[in-house]
């Protein structure tokens, strides 16, 4: 099963003309690409699918999905890491 998973952003760079930034996802971090979402600034909450940004969501929305995703069991299959907590980053 393909999902996107929300996170948010803690850094952005250019590497090589590519926009990329560090995103948490609860207590884990991992390099996404952002070229979809061109408007994502730091703080921001984005959607990933197999390591792009693929939509920008409000705190709200990425609150939403988190419950939905742990109520599925599916965030640690996806993320191949142990379960995210239901809750935002901080």
């Amino acid at each position: 099963m393909c999902l996107a998973i929300p996170g948010k952003i803690l850094s952005k760079e250019n590497i090589a003309g590519v926009d990329v930034g560090r995103v948490q996802f609860g207590a884990i971090t991992r390099q996404v690409a952002l070229g979809f979402v061109p408007e994502a600034e730091v703080g921001d909450y984005v959607m990933v699918h197999v390591g792009f940004a693929i939509s920008k969501v409000d705190a709200e929305e990425a609150q939403r999905t988190y419950e939905i995703l742990e109520q599925l069991g599916a965030l640690e299959e996806e993320l191949g890491e142990p379960a995210i907590p239901a809750r935002l980053p901080s």
